[in-house]
């Protein structure tokens, strides 16, 4: 098997990330590991292990570190691998990686990989899923101490006090052909967003597509009525969300709408969303 690097980020502090991170010791022998100390660590320690010659590259955390540790792959011929370690890790789940710490070390061990689509916004990539709208707002106003402390509800706090609030249009032009209107938009690279919750149906890791759900209301009652109809896998056949699969697709809107990828902040409109096919090789069961 190649050099291996292992990139952690510690989503807990003081003891309990002492004890993770001996645990991940005691996991992977005499591996390298390399301790993330504040946001986008992961990346630059990434680009580093590359120019000493690492060819593969995990990230031991969730959503968030496995997007730094692609960033830093930046479209080279490393691999990734992925050690689910974080709050949580849709890509992991999406890939069918186990939650357990060893037997997700099993498999980065085993070596087997695919190579799978890379979508990005801007210059930005992402392995998962990326908003505009809604759940990108709601990141802006939930503090981290209160999404470590409170965990879902901190979200559905900060969700109450948003819809209230007039939101702008966004205009999502699809492979700059057909625009469509709505209140927020989700784009996927897979199935899941959030957990196991199918928003993308038709989605593949490999198809050279984006999938998307673009939502057109964005008040109480209808946002109620979204989650139930995502819990029921019922919401691509609502009239008033519009489901579709692209190559490309921009967004832009008459004031600026926060954006998120991979579950953290990024930017704001106008955007414009592009993917490689087949671009990331990655370790998987």
């Amino acid at each position: 098997m190649n050099r291996v690097c292992i990139i952690f980020n510690p989503a807990a502090r003081g003891e309990k990330s002492r004890r993770l991170l001996d645990r991940l010791r005691r996991t992977v022998g005499d591996s390298v590991i390399r301790v993330t100390k504040f946001p986008g660590d992961a990346e630059a320690q990434t680009e580093r292990a590359l120019e000493q010659g690492y060819r593969v590259v995990v990230a031991a955390g969730g959503d968030g570190t496995v997007n730094e540790v692609v960033n830093g792959l930046n479209g080279t011929a490393a691999t990734l691998g992925i050690l689910p370690l974080g709050t949580i890790n849709v890509f992991g789940m999406e890939l069918g990686i186990p939650v357990q710490l060893e037997s997700a070390w099993e498999v980065i061990l085993r070596g087997k990989t695919r190579r799978v689509d890379l979508p990005r916004v801007g210059e930005q990539r992402f392995v998962q899923l990326a908003g505009v709208g809604l759940d990108a707002e709601i990141l802006a106003r939930t503090h981290w101490w209160t999404r470590k402390t409170f965990g879902p509800i901190s979200y559905l706090l900060s969700a109450v006090g948003l819809l209230g609030r007039s939101a702008p249009l966004l205009d999502v032009t699809l492979d700059g052909k057909e625009t469509h209107q709505g209140r927020f938009l989700l784009v996927g690279n897979g199935r899941f967003y959030g957990g196991r919750f199918a928003v993308f149906p038709d989605a593949r890791l490999d198809d050279g597509l984006l999938d998307g759900c673009l939502f057109s209301e964005l008040n109480a009652v209808a946002v109620a009525r979204y989650v139930q109809g995502v819990l029921s896998r019922r919401h691509t056949r609502f009239s008033d969300v519009l489901y579709f699969q692209a190559k490309t697709l921009s967004v832009q809107s008459t004031r600026p709408v926060p954006l998120e990828v991979d579950g953290e902040l990024y930017g704001h409109t106008p955007c414009t969303f592009s993917l490689a096919p087949a671009e990331l090789e990655v370790i998987v069961p």
